[in-house]
């Protein structure tokens, strides 16, 4: 009687240790000391992303006439308050071709040319109408795509001038307890291609890795954990357990 008690038990641990994935693979930035209160991580992060097709830039113009730039800042929508998505409204569309059409400018080429190469353009160009004009050049927003184990995958459009790795993970609502946060994969478009990047957020070297960064139009993979294809987060665990512990609790009523 005692040994079948002792099976019934051991599946009841069984069952339950099955739906559970160890704390180890789901806590982030693994080995950080207890001891030490402020660690710090240097992370220089490259700024020199290229305008592709596709990208949104946000045009400011400053100048000593002040009826000329409010012309050109009028036309061109950044005249008006910012903030969210009125920013990206506003902001000029990169075409297929690499171009974006400017007011009295025309179309300007600007693929594989950074923020900074094409605000230098603009203002050598402006000159023409403005006296010494300032030209600010930034990207109005990105998408990045979250796939796999988070708990809101999708795609994602930032209004802010960058994003990190742990706040992407964020706008998806954090991974589920079934990611493989040690291989979690970057897809990333390059100008020869797609490039496949592995990281690991568990490893507190991540705040210091190159790619702790996204870049506009990444793609973010959570793997599944191999346990997850013999046990499925939709599973009537509560049910399950509740019956095993009424059949033991009748079994030994009965059996003794």
């Amino acid at each position: 009687m005692r040994r079948n008690n002792y099976l019934l038990l051991l599946l009841f641990a069984g069952l339950f240790l099955a739906s559970c994935v160890p704390q180890k693979k789901i806590i982030y930035l693994q080995d950080l000391p207890d001891d030490d209160t402020t660690t710090t991580f240097v992370n220089e992060r490259s700024l020199s992303y290229k305008v592709q097709p596709g990208d949104n830039l946000y045009i400011k113009i400053n100048s000593l006439e002040e009826k000329s730039t409010a012309y050109f800042n009028e036309v061109s929508g950044s005249g008006s308050s910012q903030g969210g998505s009125s920013l990206y409204l506003n902001s000029y569309l990169v075409n297929d071709t690499g171009y974006f059409h400017f007011p009295s400018l025309g179309y300007i080429y600007v693929k594989d040319q950074t923020a900074e190469e094409i605000q230098l353009k603009l203002e050598k160009r402006l000159t023409e109408y403005l006296v010494n004009p300032v030209v600010i050049v930034r990207l109005a927003s990105f998408r990045i795509t979250l796939l796999g184990e988070f708990k809101n995958p999708g795609k994602y459009d930032v209004y802010q001038s960058n994003i990190n790795i742990f706040e992407a993970v964020s706008l998806g609502g954090d991974m589920t307890d079934f990611a493989k946060r040690d291989k979690i994969a970057i897809i990333r478009q390059t100008s020869n291609g797609s490039e496949l990047i592995r990281i690991n957020l568990n490893d507190k070297r991540i705040l210091e890795s190159d790619y702790y960064f996204l870049l506009p139009n990444d793609i973010v993979y959570a793997e599944p954990v191999k346990a997850k294809q013999f046990v499925s987060t939709n599973f009537p665990y509560g049910l399950v357990f509740s019956v095993l512990s009424t059949v033991l609790l009748l079994y030994v009523f009965f059996t003794n």
